[in-house]
């Protein structure tokens, strides 16, 4: 490892470097928009796919999670390969894969030929988007470039949702629901075509593939999305549901041993050491499934309820992206001054104010009046909050696990998202038949003859009865969206602690060499000095209680 120093010194140093690196943060930042938005373009036109392919409602949900499974369940997976393999190699071929997926999608002529091309899209992702933040690391020198980096990044990951949902709007009216998979094929192939022309490769770090940790945490974390899933559709008692949640717990005790003896675990367990690591995490796992929940929900709420159509549905969440954008913008010149842990709380009471406040909606409500000032309180939260999370989570490791770290960055990202909109979704089914059996009898004493017969041939209650059931659903399920919300805030205030080295390191001070994967810029539990020592570690010019915040550096927050 002693040449690790000497390799990543000259990629920063590089002349093309210099001028080339907006256009690299550009490629970089498109890959992760086009993987995080195909979450929510599909959404608005699952319609048109159930018409077209003959799906059930009850199969139509299979056309998210498709993805949301395979690309939380493989993101570990995806990590472990940059490392090893390379990760400009492993970032285009991830890329690839996802445009194949892509354009199979498009082409789909049966139900099951598009949920098969959404698995694949899930395992192209998983690759993609890990290895596309690990290569921030290696293009960008730590301090304030890479912090800008990071806010760029992070408002493409927090963004990308309702991004997605505008895009798809756009797509379905004017074009075909074909287009929001045919979307991604010019867009990979330009990424593919200008990744080895502005981006290098970065050093490959000898090891094996954990497969048996590969396989296990993706068999649990599957099992576990599932559980969830079938909880909301068939209860919580129902065999399948209970079986999969008895399964979730046996892979992940089995993916613990494993990994626990495993001289190259897929995710070495020393990094949740660091409380600062392992509360980012948890924060992201929570804030996640709040996001989910929201983007979801809204999209119901717009379209049913204010009766707007698949592209003003889209152009309601574009103020969402702006303004997540401007926070992050924001946060990340701000974080050298007063350092993360006032963004992660701040961030995290504002998205669960924000969902507060939407609790409120019911059949009155408005989208100037009732949701749009909600929706910007939540996407100023969440703007702050990914920038200071990304960086958290990701500095203070050894070059060789940084995909590792990215991975399970993103793994609660979208394993928190799945989940979270499981949960809501079991309370949205809960309070909305809650509601049903209070409006049924006033629709049967107002109802006319016709809308009787069609209530008894459909089971579904007419406007104006459905909408008040479809309401109290959602301004119960944004209830507990809110307290999610809330335990990222409590995570932020007790768990996350600020040393003044850290502070030192986001304002570039201290750095001996340019672009040097091996010291992290928060959280010293990660480091190579205090996890026994590397070559590196030993030949740098820093001391290791300078590195990352080491334990002889006194807390700020």
């Amino acid at each position: 490892m002693t040449g690790s120093r000497a390799k990543s010194a000259p990629i920063a140093d590089s002349p093309e470097r210099g001028h080339g690196k907006g256009i690299a943060l550009l490629i970089i930042a498109s890959c992760q928009l086009m993987v995080v938005l195909d979450i929510t373009i599909v959404n608005i036109a699952l319609p048109h796919i159930q018409s077209s392919l003959g799906f059930s409602t009850e199969s139509l949900s299979w056309v998210i999670n498709a993805y949301t499974l395979t690309f939380g369940g493989l993101l570990l997976l995806g990590g472990r390969l940059g490392d090893i393999l390379g990760r400009r190699r492993v970032f285009i071929f991830g890329v690839l894969l996802f445009v194949l997926a892509s354009l199979l999608g498009g082409l789909s002529q049966e139900s099951w030929q598009l949920l098969a091309a959404r698995a694949l899209q899930g395992v192209g992702g998983a690759i993609a988007s890990p290895t596309a933040l690990s290569l921030i690391t290696t293009t960008f020198r730590e301090g304030p470039e890479r912090n800008r980096a990071f806010g760029v990044f992070a408002a493409v990951s927090a963004g990308g949702s309702a991004i997605g949902l505008l895009a798809g709007g756009v797509l379905v009216e004017w074009l075909d629901w074909r287009w929001v998979f045919f979307v991604n094929v010019p867009i990979g192939l330009l990424i593919a075509f200008a990744t080895p022309r502005f981006i290098k490769e970065s050093e490959r770090h000898p090891g094996h593939f954990d497969l048996l940790g590969a396989l296990t945490s993706t068999l649990g974390m599957v099992l576990l999305v599932y559980g969830f899933i079938r909880a909301s559709e068939d209860g919580w008692t129902d065999a399948l549901t209970v079986g999969a949640f008895a399964g979730a717990v046996v892979f992940m005790a089995v993916f613990l041993t494993v990994e626990r003896r495993s001289r190259q675990p897929i995710t070495p367990l020393h990094m949740f050491r660091d409380r600062n690591r392992a509360g980012a995490y948890g924060m992201m796992l929570s804030l996640a499934a709040a996001m989910f929940g929201m983007f979801f929900f809204l999209t119901l709420f717009v379209q049913n309820i204010l009766d707007f159509s698949p592209l003003r549905a889209g152009l309601a969440f574009l103020p969402v992206s702006v303004i997540i954008a401007l926070s992050a913008g924001l946060a990340s010149q701000l974080l050298p001054r007063w350092g993360p842990k006032p963004f992660m709380v701040t961030g995290a009471i504002l998205a669960a104010g924000g969902l507060a406040w939407l609790t409120q909606t019911d059949v009155n409500s408005t989208y100037l009046g009732s949701i749009l000032g909600p929706i910007l309180v939540f996407g100023s939260g969440m703007g702050m909050q990914f920038v200071s999370l990304t960086l958290m989570a990701v500095s203070g490791v050894e070059p060789r696990e940084a995909g590792a770290a990215s991975g399970v960055l993103n793994a609660t990202q979208q394993v928190g998202g799945s989940l979270g909109l499981s949960i809501l979704v079991t309370v949205f089914g809960t309070a909305s038949r809650n509601e049903a059996m209070d409006q049924i009898p006033r629709f049967l004493a107002e109802a006319t003859p016709a809308q009787q017969s069609q209530f008894r041939r459909t089971g579904e209650l007419p406007a104006p009865w459905g909408d008040q059931v479809l309401a109290s659903g959602v301004s119960t399920a944004f209830v507990v969206a809110a307290v999610i919300a809330g335990v990222a805030a409590l995570i932020a205030l007790f768990v996350i602690q600020v040393r003044s080295s850290d502070l030192e390191r986001l304002r570039g001070g201290g750095v001996p060499g340019p672009a040097d994967e091996s010291e992290g810029a928060l959280g010293g539990a990660g480091t190579a000095a205090e996890q026994g020592g590397t070559d590196d570690a030993q030949d740098s010019a820093v001391p290791p209680r300078k590195r990352g915040g080491g334990e002889g550096s006194p807390p700020l927050g």
